[in-house]
C-alpha cells in the first residue's frame, strides 16, 4: 500500500515546558484502518491535530503523499477530515443539508454538484430522512455521522475520529460503528483514536499504543495485545471476547 502520512521524530512542547509528544515516528498507509489507543493524556488528540495541520509541531517532520505537510495543506484540507470528540463544535448549518453543503461551497463547487454531493453523503451515512432537520436535535451518534457526511461531501478519502464513542449510548455507538464499517468497506483511510478497544478493534488493520507522548508498540492487533503492558492504561478486550475479530459491538 502507498504511504499516506509519514511522521518522523515528531515533538510537541508547550510553553510551560511540558513535552506532550516525544519523538513519535509513524507511517500510515492509504486504505488502512488504524487504531491509536492510549489513556486520557497520552497525546492522541495532539498527534492527530498535528497530522491534520490544525497545530504545528515543535520539531520533527510530517509528509502527506510524499510532500512536506506545509506544502500539501490545500490537498490535505480536501481529502482529510477530522471528527472531533465534541460533535457539536463542528455544526455550522441550520439544517443537516446546509451543514453538509458548507464544505463543498467553500471549495467552489457548482450548485448542482453540491446537491449531488449532499445526496450521496446523506445516503452513505444513513441520514437521508434527516435532511431538513436541525442538526442540534440529532442524537450524539447522528451528529458524528453528520460530521462524516460533511467530509465525504468534500471528497474526503481519509477520516480521523477522535474518541468517537465518547458520551454515546448503545444506539449511538452502533450508529458510529456502522459508519466505520462503511468507510472501511469503501476503501477509505480510517484513523480512530480511542481507549475503548472492545467496541471497534475488530475493524483495525493495525494497533498503535501511545503513552505519555511516545509510541510504545505498533503492529497487528493480536501481536500488540499479546505483549501489552497494563501500565499504558489500555485494557485487553480479549478478556471478554474470544478473539480480536469478535471485539466489536456490532452483531
Amino acid at each position: 500500500m502507498k504511504v499516506l502520512f509519514s511522521i518522523r521524530n515528531l515533538v510537541k512542547v508547550f510553553p510551560n515546558g511540558n513535552q506532550a509528544i516525544a519523538g513519535v515516528s509513524l507511517e500510515i498507509a492509504e486504505g488502512e484502518c488504524l487504531l491509536i489507543a492510549g489513556s486520557n493524556g497520552s497525546g492522541k488528540t495532539l498527534l492527530m491535530r498535528m497530522i491534520a495541520a490544525l497545530m504545528d509541531p515543535t520539531a520533527g517532520e510530517i509528509s502527506f503523499r510524499g510532500m512536506p505537510l506545509y506544502q500539501a495543506v490545500d490537498t490535505l484540507r480536501r481529502s482529510v477530515g477530522l471528527v472531533f470528540q465534541d460533535a457539536d463544535a463542528q455544526i455550522v448549518g441550520e439544517t443537516v443539508a446546509e451543514d453538509i453543503a458548507f464544505g463543498p461551497k467553500n471549495l467552489g463547487f457548482s450548485k448542482d454538484a453540491i446537491q449531488e454531493r449532499i445526496q450521496r453523503a446523506l445516503a452513505a451515512t444513513g441520514l437521508s430522512e434527516k435532511r431538513d432537520s436541525p442538526p442540534r436535535r440529532l442524537s450524539g451518534g447522528e451528529k458524528r455521522r453528520l460530521a462524516v457526511a460533511g467530509i465525504l461531501a468534500m471528497g474526503g478519502e481519509t477520516v480521523i475520529m477522535d474518541e468517537p464513542f465518547a458520551n454515546l449510548d448503545w444506539p449511538g455507538v452502533i450508529q458510529v460503528l456502522e459508519i466505520i464499517r462503511h468507510l472501511k468497506t469503501a476503501g477509505k483511510t480510517v484513523i480512530i483514536l480511542t481507549h475503548e478497544l472492545e467496541k471497534v478493534l475488530a475493524f483495525a488493520d493495525r494497533l498503535v499504543i501511545l503513552d505519555r507522548g511516545r509510541i510504545r508498540d505498533a503492529g497487528s492487533p493480536e501481536a500488540v495485545l499479546d505483549r501489552l503492558d497494563p501500565a499504558y492504561g489500555v485494557r485487553d478486550p480479549r478478556k471478554h471476547y474470544a478473539v480480536v475479530a469478535d471485539c466489536t459491538w456490532l452483531t
